[in-house]
């Protein structure tokens, strides 16, 4: 059996956070959670070679949101897979996202989640593979 992918959840609300990391972990990959920015970037840094993909919530508490995460991220990791989860951001995907990312309006079943971030690295995989 293959290693599981490391994924980086960023989520403020804790509850939200355990649904979404149990939902990850039932899909077979393996989460570090961080509750703000600054946590998900010292994460990245630790673990950042490692890391698939980042889900993580666009408004966080802290100094730093989900479009800023994503970025510096990707600035580490080009090939980042990035889902970002919103109630109320979806409008500044176009101007904040990444490029090749996914936007999830909550509420969405956590299944979603898992499925989104398997899409995104099934692609990532075949485009490296092909390049």
């Amino acid at each position: 059996m293959s290693k599981s992918l490391l994924l980086l959840l960023v989520e403020d609300e804790p509850m939200i956070m355990h649904i979404i990391e149990d939902a990850l972990t039932d899909g077979g990959y393996e989460v570090l959670t961080a509750l703000d920015g600054s946590e998900a970037l010292g994460l990245m840094k630790k673990h950042g070679q490692d890391v698939a993909g980042i889900v993580t919530d666009i408004r966080l508490g802290g100094e730093m949101d989900g479009w800023a995460v994503a970025r510096q991220g990707r600035e580490q990791k080009p090939e980042l897979a990035v889902i970002y989860m919103t109630g109320d951001s979806a409008a500044d995907w176009a101007a904040n996202g990444v490029p090749k990312s996914v936007l999830l309006q909550k509420p969405f079943a956590p299944a979603q989640v898992v499925t989104a971030i398997s899409t995104l690295l099934t692609a990532t995989d075949s485009s490296i593979q092909a390049g």
